[in-house]
């Protein structure tokens, strides 16, 4: 069915900046005309729909008290977060999104729940993501060496008492996919769900946790099938001096492998230095920024500004740990603008161009069609933003989009649509009971932990193991 917005403002593109007075009009989930010179619209701003770039649906990691730790000892916390229900887990995560003006996300899924076979599991994902409206891209996480630490955990291990180290093991050591069987699950996790709201992708969780045969199976699968990859790289310092030590010309081999390519996405690249930016730049691979993520795992600050002046394509993720936790991808690009976006009068882009970038990019990363630029032929994917409340003074005309980029939030965001579809109204979620998914997530969760008390009890020694271990290794350089 036909339908047409009216709004007082319209972002297009950095070029052609904001529109007045405009009607959008959209059929069967695509734009057919933005017709200009309208009467005075409502009092509206709208703009194309936003990316979760890179995400893992998954519960909220504080309320499971993964606080303040580095990633190396918040992954093995967050075991207490293991989905106890996966349709209930994703589709809370993918309706945070969703309201917050997300038209599509990457579901990077590192944790199954273990209560049901993988590619049912799929399944319910897919499900919450169809009942919410937004597009996913989903890429079942794969690893096959290094589950406790980046190599021998013995030093870790052996000073447990014996229980507790059953404990750890149990919870972390398990036998590895081989590289053939993962690419048949990819397959058949494709079968499954994909189709024009799914994009199917691969998805190695790191290169310090996968050997080079799965890699080669990775990357070999990707080019002779076009399947995107979707990867975590050089997130902290210690991957870095993990690499330094044992695989110096990581980057190098994945580019010389066939790894590296426009349809390779990797997350973080916080510790990624000049030459490898470069490397990853040079045949169209993504870089996809999680600026709250590193700054709650304490990861550092990445060379985004370095990667986009070497032509590596920018896009922005809230990896499950926005700021306020909150999936709040607005204030998330507007985090990265403020940090990356330049130095006294030297900018890197403008609020306009990283907007546009970050959106473009990232529906390149999750596969969702077109470049997200609001105009004829292209999805119908768009957030409507209060004017009135992001313009709260009116004292005189100043461009909506830098007033976006200086005070926006995802309160400000009034309607959501995907695909010519109203999936988010004054922030509630029209596909799914929001609130209540996650009244009946928090009572599982409380009746579970229980289950996992001796890990609650054994984490502080298990903690200062950890970070020994981790430390040594920067001293071993």
């Amino acid at each position: 069915m036909a339908t047409e917005i009216a709004a007082a403002r319209l972002f297009r593109s950095p070029d052609r900046g904001v529109s007045n007075n405009v009607v959008l009009r959209h059929d069967e989930g695509v734009i057919t005309e933005i017709a200009e010179g309208a009467g005075p619209g409502p009092r509206a701003f709208v703009i194309p729909a936003f990316v979760n770039a890179h995400d893992h649906a998954r519960a909220t990691a504080s309320s499971f008290g993964a606080v303040g730790m580095p990633l190396e000892s918040w992954i093995l916390r967050t075991a207490l977060g293991t989905p106890v229900d996966p349709y209930l887990a994703a589709a809370s995560a993918l309706a945070r999104s969703a309201k917050a003006g997300c038209a599509a996300m990457m579901v990077h899924y590192t944790r199954p729940s273990g209560t049901m076979p993988l590619v049912d599991e799929t399944r319910a994902i897919a499900k919450a993501a169809s009942d919410v409206g937004i597009r996913i891209a989903f890429a079942m996480a794969v690893r096959d060496q290094n589950p406790i630490v980046y190599g021998d955990a013995e030093p870790v291990l052996s000073g447990l008492p014996r229980e507790d180290r059953k404990t750890i093991e149990d919870l972390f050591v398990r036998a590895p996919m081989s590289p053939g069987t993962y690419v048949e699950l990819t397959d058949a996790i494709a079968e499954a769900i994909a189709g024009p709201m799914v994009d199917v992708q691969l998805g190695p969780a790191g290169v310090q946790w996968c050997s080079k045969p799965l890699l080669e199976a990775v990357a070999e699968n990707s080019a002779r099938t076009g399947r995107r990859i979707h990867m975590h790289l050089l997130e902290t310092v210690y991957q870095r001096a993990w690499a330094d030590q044992h695989f110096p010309d990581m980057v190098r081999w994945l580019r010389d492998i066939g790894f590296l390519s426009e349809r390779l996405t990797l997350a973080h690249c916080i510790h990624a230095r000049p030459d490898e930016l470069e490397m990853i730049a040079a045949p169209g691979a993504r870089i996809v920024t999680n600026f709250s993520s590193n700054l709650h795992l304490r990861s550092g600050l990445a060379p985004i500004a370095a990667a986009h002046k070497c032509g590596c394509a920018i896009a922005v993720g809230v990896d499950g740990l926005a700021l306020d936790e909150d999936d709040d991808i607005l204030r998330e690009m507007r985090l990265v603008q403020m940090v990356h976006g330049g130095l006294g009068f030297k900018a890197t882009w403008t609020p306009a161009e990283m907007f546009a970038l970050a959106v473009r990019n990232g529906r390149r990363a999750t596969g969702a069609p077109g470049s997200g630029e609001l105009v004829a032929g292209n999805p119908a994917d768009y957030v409507v933003i209060d004017l009135d409340r992001l313009d709260r003074d009116r004292i005189m005309p100043v461009d909506p989009m830098a007033l976006l980029f200086a005070r926006g939030n995802a309160s400000l965001v009034k309607e959501v649509v995907v695909a010519g579809t109203t999936i988010a109204r004054d922030g509630v979620c029209v596909g799914v009971d929001l609130p209540s998914i996650e009244r009946e997530l928090r009572a599982m969760y409380r009746a579970n932990v229980g289950k996992l008390e001796s890990f609650q009890l054994m984490w502080q020694p298990l903690s200062k193991r950890l970070g020994g271990w981790f430390e040594q290794q920067l001293t071993c350089q």
